[in-house]
């Protein structure tokens, strides 16, 4: 079998089509390296996919040329047989009752020959949200200010803000992702490069809201972080990873106490993965290096190994890990309960990254379900003709096979633990990854398949049991059908206005947008509404050396063409609560105003390309969360959303 033939057999694309139309052929050293990053498989002999049913769907499945019989099937749970039947031709048709689960399916035809493979159960849709239409409040977590946090927004500061959104009419607030980096490296600030999507970035905790601690001195370094313009990461993680320290010893040292008891149950509950987590933390600031080059025995997660690291001198570190894990929990928690209280229908809308950090514990925990040699990206395309290299590693189709999906559960469980709503971030990866071998520029990579079925079937699983509504990030270039496609499952889509015009550049009208989407004016990678208005972000990037892709006549063009579809809904002002209105009048179920928006602020908080060019990921708010209802204009916004707000 030749390479390309192997690729095919993978489910590989050997190449693709650019933004120009042009056809690019992947090297073949680099789809070799492709190739072998995938996990291996034995190909199935009768079929060629994971088994989805529809609960209550007259549901068949078609067997391959190669089985002889009648052939006889079972579905089991470790030892229980949950149906069984017999066939006596190329299908299966399955009873309509049964049970939602991953299940396994056990084949044997009249040769005697077996396998098995997993058999996914779905509901019939995701979760459609108990809300009919709202709007949400848009922030970065970290920018939030207030006079007791210590240079960076936490959980304290969301609960404020939650009460804020309230106030305005909000049906919940929406967050960047919340994941946990690598608390060594705190300059590496992006909540879009996790180490972990499992577990939570320690910086948002309030550590003065931990029952252990214990005040200090240090009132002027404090000061010094509250006054600073953006966050000072190194200076936070310091400063918090110290409180915790002292919090923690102080916990340590009563064994019988309550709070005990609460940790123990919260380990208990989120093991084996806490452990694990907290296991690799301590390896990796032990040792220094990638875990790949640790010895041999520490390279695979273990649990007996984790046991035998608990108990011995490295132990009480493990804890403290386990224990800054519960408080995150606790506080978002908090923050959860209290979106419920006040009768937020939608509560928190979390963002979750489209991959991990390769040197991450999610990468080191399944890395047959993550690729770590391969990063995942976008071809060439007219934004960015060299294409892109997002520097992360996702999961690949296959290993997620082999693991019956257990790895991509997990996740979907972790980000929708406290959450109304999720954001899936490239949402098109479900269906096709875009990869590139380590080493080689954006536009040498291929398009890997995976299995949208059984991701899909997966998503509504998890959606349905944590009522959690999944809007899919779709933008860019979306193959034909695949929005159907999400739409026939109940996944939302997300809807740009910014990107939702003619070939003429006209804005398009209220009806264009669909009912279950979330529809908003910009993203976090995009302008601010003062910044796109004022020409800002186009003036900064030119500064910055880089191409804006837009000329200022075109953005001229673009201002006269958003007048002119608020003109067409009777909307006489330019301002952002026309555009709110504007959106606000759409069939859209969801609506997200972002903060920044609101405050006028003109600065984007991340403009893709940049590193150190420009504060990504690190700006805060100009006024203080407690200021924040001061400084809208409460009666243009009331005025906006009306036939949205939850207040009475």
């Amino acid at each position: 079998m030749d390479l390309f033939e192997k690729a095919a057999e993978l489910g590989i694309q050997t190449g693709f089509h650019d933004g120009q139309g042009q056809w690019h052929t992947t090297d073949a050293v680099a789809l070799k390296l492709i190739i072998d990053a995938m996990p291996v498989r034995t190909q199935d002999r009768f079929l060629d996919h994971t088994v989805v049913v529809r609960a209550g769907r007259a549901e068949r499945t078609y067997l391959s040329d190669a089985a002889t019989f009648p052939l006889k099937w079972k579905i089991v749970d470790g030892v229980k047989v949950i149906a069984k039947g017999e066939t006596g031709d190329r299908n299966i048709l399955w009873p309509l009752d049964l049970p939602i689960g991953v299940w396994r399916l056990q084949l044997t035809d009249a040769s005697l020959f077996s396998e098995e493979t997993a058999v996914i159960v779905a509901p019939d849709k995701a979760f459609r949200g108990d809300f009919d239409r709202s709007w949400i409040l848009a922030v970065q977590l970290y920018g939030l200010r207030s006079d007791r946090n210590w240079g960076i927004g936490d959980f304290t500061d969301l609960r404020k803000l939650i009460e804020v959104a309230a106030s305005l009419g909000a049906g919940g607030v929406g967050l960047n992702p919340l994941h946990a980096l690598f608390d060594d490296r705190p300059a590496e600030c992006s909540p879009y490069s996790p180490n972990s999507r499992l577990f939570l970035n320690p910086l948002y905790i309030d550590v003065e809201a931990l029952p252990e601690f214990s005040a200090h001195d240090s009132g002027d370094a404090l000061a010094k972080l509250r006054a600073a313009p953006v966050v000072d990461y190194v200076a936070v993680a310091a400063a918090k990873t110290a409180a915790l320290r002292a919090a923690f010893e102080e916990f340590y040292a009563n064994p019988a106490s309550k709070r005990q008891q609460a940790f123990a149950a919260f380990r208990a509950e989120r093991a084996p993965l806490l452990t694990r987590f907290a296991c690799f933390e301590v390896l990796r600031h032990r040792l220094q290096t990638a875990w790949w080059e640790w010895p041999e025995e520490l390279q695979h997660p273990d649990d007996k190994a984790c046991a035998v690291l608990r108990a011995g001198p490295d132990g009480k570190e493990v804890v403290f890990i386990e224990y800054v894990q519960w408080n995150a929990d606790l506080q978002l928690k908090a923050c959860y309960d209290l979106t419920a209280k006040l009768g937020m229908k939608v509560g928190l809308y979390l963002d979750v990254a489209v991959g991990v950090q390769s040197g991450g514990f999610d990468a080191w925990n399944e890395q047959i379900a993550v690729s770590r040699h391969l990063s995942i990206g976008a071809p060439p395309d007219l934004l960015q003709p060299a294409g892109q290299n997002w520097g992360l590693a996702g999961f690949n189709g296959s290993g997620l096979e082999v693991q019956s999906f257990a790895p991509f559960k997990d996740m979907l469980r972790a980000s929708m633990r406290y959450a109304g709503a999720i954001r899936l971030d490239h949402v098109l990866g479900l269906n096709r990854l875009y990869v590139v071998p380590h080493g080689y520029a954006a536009d040498n990579g291929a398009y890997v398949k995976m299995p949208l079925q059984a991701l899909l079937a997966v998503t509504a699983q998890e959606s349905i049991a944590s009522r959690c509504v999944v809007i899919g990030e779709d933008l860019g270039t979306v193959p034909d059908g695949f929005r159907d496609e999400l739409r026939d499952w109940g996944i939302w889509s997300y809807l740009v206005m910014m990107f939702e015009r003619d070939d003429r550049g006209a804005f398009r009208g209220i009806d264009y947008y669909a009912p279950d989407a979330l529809v908003t004016f910009n993203t976090h990678d995009l302008p601010t509404y003062a910044g796109w208005r004022s020409y800002a972000d186009l003036v900064m990037k030119r500064g910055l050396g880089i191409d804006p892709g837009e000329s200022d006549d075109a953005r001229r063009y673009a201002i006269d063409m958003l007048s002119e579809a608020l003109r067409h809904q009777s909307i006489a002002t330019d301002d952002l609560y026309a555009v709110t209105q504007f959106l606000a009048r759409t069939r859209t179920r969801l609506l997200a105003i972002a903060l920044e928006d609101l405050l006028g602020v003109i600065d984007q908080p991340n403009i893709p390309g940049t590193i150190d060019e420009h504060p990504n990921w690190r700006q805060r708010l100009p006024v203080a969360v407690d200021e924040i209802a001061g400084a809208v204009d409460l009666v243009a916004l009331h005025i906006a959303t009306a036939d949205r707000s939850e207040v009475a």
